[in-house]
């Protein structure tokens, strides 16, 4: 009978059909792109919906989890780091796994062919480590290798002559051997089974790849890599790199020595020696990473963290500081005023344009300059700034500057209270467009914030590490590790740090508010204000009335957040450390709380 009945009823909706025309439909039912719409979302008109708690405006509750907690802009890179946690990993290996994945699958971000820089809280030392693996500039080039030998009056921002060493696998390489439990083998598996297995083109780096289709079109090898028939892969398409996989089978194998001494290494001067490059085997082979001494700021009463020069973390503790100490001397409390008030944001964009004139003028490698960290990050140096304020008027930026920037954030917590704060980049979009063909991977542009100016600190040299935009951030109160967080996305990366802080201390935002509330980015060198839409509808005529040059943008401008938040329940026993636990069940003496950015591809996952 009910089979009787299925039938009758699909045979009356057929004559129905031939003589009632339907209702207009999607032509891209489920999201499915067609031929004439790439990414169908982009064009449905829909209101959102609110939360029924909290602060209704929040796009999602943040991840709670004891036993261990990872945040990063790809839920397959996030899940990568859970195996390992679940496996007997450290937050050290879990960050190692989660970033290979995303060598693999986020390339228009980072790579093996780029950079990286971490904080390591070691739970039983009770310390904090900083990890400088930035490579360095082959010894080649010389101010006037690019003036006289290549004709150029500017770094180049692409191509092999963009390319400094690649640092981030002897990043790996110094985090695993220095705190991990595992090695390479275990880490690097899962981004090795993508590879050669595939995965499912998202959203953002489908709009990544089709903006760089030009830049990828330029390079053979990155044609073949990256894209099919010299076109953009569809969005949910099956994405496959082979030759990718090669490269992480050796590491493998192999250890790290395989990239800068063995056949890796021998692709990588190959490919930018064949392009009128001159990398050599050497700066290769005799490159190093570099544990620094993290640098610090206290803020309302909270120790912020950043690793030292050439990154510019040093720029968010100086406008801290700044924020700090300045606003009383204006009669301003940031905390009273709220995000609502255009009082708020002036002074916000205003302390932004100070400390990056102070950044652009002094930020370079310590190796090659002094770079007077004990007088810009003081309080007293704070106070000289706060007359250059006008609460009535947008200044001009003194020093102009800026860094564009594709970048990964990731952080990772574990079951005996080790946290790690991680960032990786190949700088631009798809960074050099240069791509290493044998194995599958596009070389960074990390030379491009070099300058020409034999007068800058920021000078191209040899052996020199450029100006770098990647940062990390740790905040840590009374001696206790509390919080992990950074924001990936270039020049945004300071002022965006200070945001955070000041969203998280002086207004209680829970650490995934932080990153749902809207934000702002200026531009050192147009001396334009990018606010996102909801706040440029609020605050934007009455900033514009001041003098800012004032624009709406999307969420694209603003990069994007994880952060890790470490809430201690005092009555739970200390977690026990030590080979003999490694497999045991020790979740830690509270509960991370973690948030992760909606305006990425991303996801923060415990358990």
């Amino acid at each position: 009978m009910i089979r009787v009945t299925c039938v009758s009823a699909v045979l009356a909706g057929a004559l129905l059909s031939a003589t009632t025309p339907l209702a207009a439909q999607s032509p891209n039912a489920f999201g499915i792109p067609t031929g004439g719409s790439s990414n169908p979302a982009a064009n449905i008109a829909a209101i959102p919906g609110s939360r029924a708690q909290g602060w209704l405006g929040q796009g999602r509750s943040e991840v709670l989890a004891r036993h261990g907690m990872v945040a990063t802009s790809d839920p397959l890179a996030s899940q990568a780091g859970l195996e390992v946690l679940r496996a007997g990993g450290n937050a050290i290996d879990a960050a190692v796994a989660a970033s290979a994945v995303l060598d693999v699958t986020s390339q228009n971000d980072t790579g093996i062919g780029g950079d990286l820089f971490a904080l390591v809280y070691v739970a039983s030392e009770r310390k904090l480590y900083a990890l400088n693996a930035a490579g360095w500039a082959p010894a080649g080039w010389t101010p006037e290798f690019f003036t006289q030998q290549l004709g150029l009056d500017r770094m180049p921002g692409s191509g092999v002559n963009a390319a400094t060493v690649p640092g981030a696998i002897r990043g790996y390489e110094a985090l695993l051997d220095r705190f991990g439990n595992f090695g390479f083998e275990e880490t690097f598996e899962r981004a090795a089974q993508l590879a050669e297995e595939g995965w499912g083109q998202a959203e953002r780096r489908h709009r990544d790849l089709a903006g760089s289709l030009n830049k990828l079109r330029r390079d053979a090898d990155s044609e073949r890599t990256f894209l099919v028939n010299g076109e953009v892969p569809p969005l949910y398409s099956v994405i496959h790199n082979p030759a990718l996989a090669r490269a992480l089978r050796l590491i493998q194998r192999h250890g790290a020595d395989v990239f800068y001494e063995g056949e890796i290494a021998d692709a990588i001067v190959r490919k930018v020696q064949d392009n009128g490059g001159v990398m050599t085997h050497a700066d290769l082979a005799e490159f190093e990473t570099e544990w620094v001494e993290p640098i610090s700021t206290s803020y309302h009463g909270y120790d912020v963290y950043q690793l030292p020069p050439p990154g510019q973390g040093w720029a968010t503790l100086e406008m801290l500081n700044i924020l700090e100490v300045c606003a009383p001397a204006h009669g301003l409390n940031l905390a009273d005023l709220g995000p609502t008030h255009p009082d708020y944001w002036h002074f916000m964009v205003e302390a932004k344009k100070l400390t990056y004139s102070d950044l652009h003028a002094y930020n370079a490698d310590p190796d090659f300059v002094d770079v007077p960290l004990d007088r810009l990050l003081s309080k007293e140096y704070a106070a000289t700034r706060c007359s250059h304020i006008d609460m009535n008027r947008a200044a001009e930026p003194s020093v102009k500057g800026g860094l564009d920037g594709g970048t990964i954030y990731l952080t990772t917590a574990d079951r005996w209270g080790n946290m790690v704060s991680f960032i990786h980049s190949v700088f631009s979009v798809y960074g050099s467009g240069a791509t290493v063909g044998d194995y599958g991977f596009v070389l960074h542009n990390r030379g491009a914030p070099f300058t020409l100016d034999p007068t800058h600190p920021n000078v191209v040299a040899p052996r020199k590490r450029p100006f770098h935009s990647i940062i990390a951030g740790f905040v840590m109160q009374d001696g206790n590790p509390l919080m992990t967080f950074g924001n990936m996305g270039g020049s945004v990366q300071p002022e965006t740090h200070a945001q955070h802080m000041v969203n998280v201390i002086d207004h209680g935002m829970n650490v995934q508010m932080t990153t749902d509330a809207a934000r702002f980015t200026h531009s050192q060198n147009s001396n334009t204000l990018s606010l996102e839409q909801s706040l440029y509808s609020l605050v934007g005529p009455a900033l514009e009335s001041r003098g800012h040059q004032v624009r709406p943008v999307d969420g694209g401008a603003v990069g994007g957040y994880q952060g890790i938040l470490f809430t201690v329940d005092p009555s739970l026993p200390l977690p026990t450390y030590g080979p003999e636990s490694v497999t045991e069940d020790h979740p830690v003496n509270g509960v991370y709380r973690a948030g992760s950015d909606h305006r990425k591809d991303g996801q923060a996952a415990g358990w």
